[in-house]
């Protein structure tokens, strides 16, 4: 391929975005509303500690 090759779709979301300067804004946004979340590092030791160790094949019957 030529390094100045560019697919349809890339065309397509430059162009939008040139159209909607705000979706990158928007997206960023939606991110920190959903992912990007401030961790509790006490409560995350907790589960750590809490972790029970599972067998090799979760289905094998008790021996």
């Amino acid at each position: 391929m030529a390094n100045n090759y560019q697919s349809e779709i890339t065309q397509f979301l430059e162009s939008y975005k040139k159209s909607h300067p705000e979706t990158e804004q928007r997206q960023r946004e939606g991110r920190a509303r959903l992912w990007d979340k401030p961790q509790d590092a006490e409560l995350q030791e907790g589960f750590r500690q809490a972790r029970v160790p599972q067998k090799p094949y979760v289905y094998s019957p008790e021996e």
